[in-house]
């Protein structure tokens, strides 16, 4: 039997199902641009816009809503973020114009940042210090499930029932979400007070935090390099029918899903080492990837290893983020979902940016990989400066 140091807190799995619903949301539309697109009139260019639409909220909200609820208890401000979540998800669902759906798209980014920021710091309070990368893997194991399942999930709704049950389906697991955070996620009232907005933002501005952030930033926006392009790199590169799209991205939910908790692990045993190596890993990946891509079954095993070091950055980064702002946890670890999010948008203007101007699909494994190799300088940097954290962060109790 488990011993209680080893069991896992209720409570993360209740941050998981938040993360699998909000996770779903993100990427949902590119399952549904089809529908969307026909549906309401526009072209796939602007359906796409609902996607881009969605990170520049996560962007601007996760600061600000991050900031305006400090004060609050943390387990109070999941139950609000989720109703939100929900609520805008609702809009979707309802939605009748191309307006409509980007308005209640933006208003569902807001909780984000926000809702994984502070679920960080609760994941972390929940267990003890040699655990505390693998509770963030924990809440995160959510997210990968919603690209294993929830985005596929959402696109054979749409295919089948229109693209309004697509957003009917994630309301639903928003309510579930709240239900289990209300009952699963313990009591915030001895939490200690916030550090004063000023001590919070002189720590955000610190050295080694811009660093972290910037990390995350060039780190993973090498993915999106890749993986906004990854449907016709598989059809037109390497030469796979339309049908098989869907079961080649499951095997990259598939990789998400064991890099996550391996880069727990890895981070818990030693954070430095785990920031640069997960890292590496995934610049490796992207190089090998550019050999890959011509041949079904090597890209096929590659788009899944890809997967994997993805998410195995996950933990570590944002562990880092927290261990350098111990000042301002929540407000840093929402900061650094901004940062996941500005490299998604970073990652596929790059892209797009690479075609047009006549690289080609088959360029951009390697624009990726140069890419993640500029995160990885940063994080050497971040390591070898003498102000930052060596220590743990104690993050408060929720």
């Amino acid at each position: 039997m488990a011993s209680p140091v080893s069991r896992t807190p209720p409570a993360l799995y209740a941050l998981a199902i938040g993360a699998f619903g909000i996770g779903t949301t993100e990427f949902v539309i590119m399952g549904l641009l089809q529908q969307v697109s026909s549906d309401l009139g526009v072209d796939i260019a602007t359906a796409g816009l609902l996607i881009s639409g969605y990170a520049i909220g996560v962007f601007a909200g996760a600061p600000a809503i991050t900031v305006a609820t400090r004060r609050l208890p943390r387990k109070a401000v999941l139950l609000g973020l989720m109703a939100t979540f929900t609520l805008g998800n609702l809009a979707c669902a309802l939605a009748e114009s191309y307006a409509a759906l980007m308005a209640a798209r933006v208003l569902t980014a807001l909780a984000h940042g926000t809702f994984f920021g502070v679920g960080a710091v609760v994941a972390t309070s929940l267990v003890p210090e040699q655990r505390k990368a693998s509770a963030i893997a924990t809440m995160f194991n959510g997210l990968a499930l919603a690209t294993l399942v929830g985005v596929p999930a959402s696109a054979w709704l749409g295919l089948h029932l229109g693209w309004h049950a697509a957003f009917w389906a994630v309301t639903a697991i928003g309510v579930l979400a709240m239900l289990a955070l209300a009952v699963l996620v313990p009591p915030t009232q001895g939490e200690a007070a916030p550090a004063a907005l000023g001590t919070e933002l002189r720590a955000i501005a610190s050295t080694p935090v811009l660093l972290g952030l910037a990390t995350t930033v060039f780190g993973f926006a090498g993915v999106f390099v890749v993986y906004t392009y990854i449907e016709p790199l598989l059809t037109r590169v390497a030469g796979f029918g339309d049908a098989m799209v869907s079961p080649v991205l499951l095997v990259f939910g598939a990789g998400m899903a064991l890099g996550n908790p391996l880069g727990g692990r890895l981070a818990d045993h030693r954070l430095s080492g785990a920031l640069v190596g997960t890292l590496a890993a995934l610049a490796a990946v992207l190089v090998v990837f550019g050999f890959a891509q011509h041949a079904r079954w090597s890209i096929a095993l590659f788009t899944g290893l890809l997967g994997m070091a993805t998410f195995a950055t996950v933990a570590p980064l944002q562990l880092w983020i927290l261990r350098q702002a111990s000042d301002a946890p929540s407000l840093a670890s929402s900061l650094n979902i901004g940062a996941f999010n500005l490299a998604n948008a970073l990652g596929a203007w790059l892209g797009s940016t690479a075609i047009a101007r006549g690289a080609g699909l088959t360029a951009l494994p390697w624009i990726a990989a140069l890419v993640t190799a500029a995160g990885i300088a940063l994080a050497a940097c971040a390591l070898r400066d003498p102000r930052a954290s060596r220590t743990t962060v104690a993050c408060p109790q929720a």
